[in-house]
């Protein structure tokens, strides 16, 4: 069985009596990306502020490489890239100033590593930190963590800010650390994003993980939407099992979990004058989980 290199066990975090995370164990493989998903407010954030020691865990363990992850242990720290999904840096720096900064933090030579991340991420390096848009400020943060090539990057909502032609300049670039065998632990509520680059996929709701599972499994997973025009509609929604979406006359839109054969044999029982199958997106099975 292949070394976990991010492993997280039972990690529970309360606010006093209130629940933020509880019992959350996730195991993540060299060159994984793995998706951390739930709506805000659902303990994407709690549960990243433990694993990076920014908040004291209620209990748990966080394990990287095989060792304890202690807050003052700089070797490990060295191991990762982390993106908070609000950044806050010195305003009255330069983006050049920050980060020159920032390479002094690290023995080795990072200077090359920047410039690249610098130009691919198309920014300038002479504004002042308290003169960046949104997106600017985004891409400094990625910059900063990605630029000294750590094998575990930790990335709470790491597209926000940024527009459509630079989330698609940063997937290719975790395609690219992916390649090189960094392993990706990427929270986010945009569902799109998971399919386009994560390997498996863990669900969090009300401060619990509900679901882990590979990205194109749970895209398998048996949720279709029919709809259909008869007379016997609402025999039919019954029928299935169905859960109504939309209805309107003799068409009724309805949610059914049986396998396509099963689908089928169901309506060939029925008259129907019009009909129409649609497999579910993930945003559609995701929702199902919050039922």
């Amino acid at each position: 069985m292949e070394k976990s290199i991010l492993e997280i066990q039972n990690l529970t975090k309360y606010y006093g009596k209130i629940k933020g995370i509880e019992n959350v164990s996730i195991s993540l493989r060299k060159g994984e990306i793995f998706g951390f998903i739930g709506p805000n407010g659902a303990g994407k954030s709690t549960t990243i502020r433990s694993i990076m020691n920014l908040i004291n865990k209620t209990s748990g363990k966080v394990l990287i490489d095989g060792k304890e992850f202690d807050k003052n242990d700089v070797q490990i720290k060295e191991m990762i890239g982390y993106l908070p999904s609000e950044i806050y840096l010195y305003d009255d720096l330069t983006v050049r100033e920050m980060l020159n900064y920032h390479e002094k933090f690290f023995k080795k030579d990072i200077h090359k590593r920047r410039t690249d991340l610098v130009k691919v991420l198309q920014l300038d390096e002479s504004k002042k930190i308290e003169d960046l848009s949104l997106g600017n400020l985004k891409k400094l943060g990625i910059i900063l963590a990605f630029m000294h090539e750590p094998k575990i990057l930790i990335l709470d909502e790491p597209t926000s800010g940024l527009d459509p032609i630079m989330q698609n300049v940063f997937y290719d670039l975790l395609k690219e650390e992916k390649k090189k065998g960094t392993t990706v632990f990427y929270s986010t509520h945009i569902l799109s994003e998971v399919s386009k680059i994560c390997d498996r996929v863990g669900i969090i709701k009300n401060g619990q993980l509900v679901q882990i599972e590979k990205t194109d499994e749970l895209l398998k997973k048996s949720l279709t939407f029919v709809t259909v025009t008869s007379r016997d509609s609402e025999k039919i929604v019954k029928d299935l099992d169905g859960s109504v979406v939309f209805e309107e006359g003799n068409t009724i839109k309805f949610s059914c979990r049986l396998a396509d054969d099963e689908l089928i044999k169901t309506l060939s029982k029925y008259t129907i004058d019009r009909i129409l199958i649609e497999d579910a997106e993930l945003e559609d099975i995701f929702l199902h989980y919050y039922e």
